[in-house]
């Protein structure tokens, strides 16, 4: 019994410490099943009138991705990068969807896509509420992290808040849970960082990169914090979930693996192309490889990191990171994730919602930052799901809205004091 009685009594402590992104999570979940279900109706005519679109559909990705996560539930590694699973992101954005698919698959729901002749299948009952759950774990590595920079309450419930209305775009239009499971573990490996933990930080981070490499970019930035003869030992743990999960699905099918994962395939008929999809090749079936494009960007962010790191050691090292500091390097975070944007060939809505997320939680320390930070990136959600399909006016007008949330997010400069800690450059 006391066992039990300590267990509840920690449950009950953390669900208050963690009550802001709870209450996000669940009314995500809420809002995000009720407009997909019987409440569809109520919101066709607003979501036709606000984008040009039809009635609000369920996210097809997800079918394609939970396709992969039941190939993984019938050790069918061969099967993994072929179709229907459209898989080009690392195995890991299947496996998290591996416990809601055996449930599915052990209750014989079936995984047969959303369409004209399945416009509600039963499997949504079970799978939309786990992959919003599964996205709202970036609200609580957001709540983390500002509750570690000192953010009051009512901002942290703010940050909840917005940052739950921006998380709809990846987990209930697009479907991508795992760019979201990413984002928060390796924002957990930040905060790993600052708190001295290194090797944890390590692992989080190759977890992060296994699930979506989406967060390679912003991967630079914290090496430049990294004391050189650290590098090795993190990059190598950093590199071994990915290794391992790749390894074992290009062993299986050595072709399927490397095609998708190298070119990266996008549909600029589907999506929204943009001025690059020009200048990339084009595969078969009308899509275009946006992999050259995302070498460029993290090319591109190792540069920038290189600088911010001599920035860095400029700074006379402390016994541990600043707040100040933190809020800084998550702030270049935010903005080596929005690089990605910039050199897409083929651009989809829910591709802003990194930067947006980091961005709101160097935002938050102070309330006018916040409330300017929630306007834009809530407006960005929203303008996002329009229908343009020109090269420049949809693709602009989102680089665009990405500067300027990342202006009101900036960190303004308190003077040159040594504000880097040994946690970073001499551990």
């Amino acid at each position: 019994m006391i066992p039990a009685l300590t267990a509840v009594t920690a449950l009950g402590r953390w669900l208050v410490r963690r009550r802001f992104p709870v209450l996000a999570t669940v009314g995500l979940i809420a809002v995000g099943m009720i407009s997909t279900t019987w409440g569809a109706h109520l919101v066709k005519g607003w979501e036709a009138h606000l984008t040009g679109k039809p009635a609000l559909a369920l996210p097809a990705d997800l079918w394609a991705t939970m396709a992969a996560a039941s190939r993984l539930v019938h050790l069918d590694l061969r099967g993994l990068y072929t179709q229907p699973t459209g898989l080009v992101a690392f195995p890991g954005a299947a496996l998290i969807l591996v416990p809601v698919v055996a449930l599915i698959d052990a209750l014989g729901l079936g995984l047969v896509r959303p369409g004209v002749d399945n416009a509600h299948p039963a499997a949504w009952l079970l799978a939309g509420p786990y992959e919003m759950a599964l996205s709202g774990v970036a609200l609580f590595a957001a709540d983390s992290l500002a509750e570690r920079l000192g953010v009051t309450p009512a901002r942290r419930a703010l940050l909840a808040g917005a940052g739950a209305v921006a998380l709809g775009n990846v987990s209930l239009a697009g479907g991508h849970p795992e760019d979201a499971v990413a984002v928060a573990l390796f924002l957990f490996g930040v905060l790993a960082l600052y708190d001295s933990r290194a090797g944890r930080s390590a692992w989080l981070t190759g977890a992060a990169v296994a699930v979506q490499p989406l967060v390679l970019l912003a991967l630079p930035v914290v090496l430049a914090v990294l004391e050189p003869r650290r590098l090795a030992g993190y990059l190598t743990r950093a590199a071994a979930p990915s290794a391992v999960l790749l390894g074992a699905a290009a062993a299986a099918n050595w072709n399927a693996t490397l095609g998708a994962v190298i070119s990266q395939p996008n549909w600029p008929g589907a999506d929204h192309p943009t001025p690059w999809d020009w200048l990339v090749p084009h595969v078969s079936g009308g899509g275009v490889a946006a992999g050259p494009g995302r070498v460029l960007a993290l090319a591109l962010v190792c540069g920038g990191a290189l600088l911010l790191r001599r920035r860095w050691r400029r700074s006379r090292p402390m016994a541990r990171w600043s707040p100040q500091f933190l809020a800084e390097l998550l702030w270049w975070v935010a903005a080596a994730l929005a690089v990605r944007c910039v050199f897409e060939p083929v651009m989809v809505a829910y591709y802003l919602w990194p930067t947006l997320a980091v961005a709101l939680v160097t935002a938050s320390l102070s309330w006018p930052r916040l409330i300017a930070t929630s306007l834009a990136a809530v407006t960005l959600t929203f303008v996002s799901g329009a229908g343009w399909q020109g090269p420049w006016s949809w693709w602009a007008a989102m680089i665009a809205g990405l500067g300027l949330t990342l202006f009101f997010a900036r960190i303004p400069q308190r003077g040159a004091g040594p504000h880097v800690a040994s946690a970073g450059f001499t551990r």
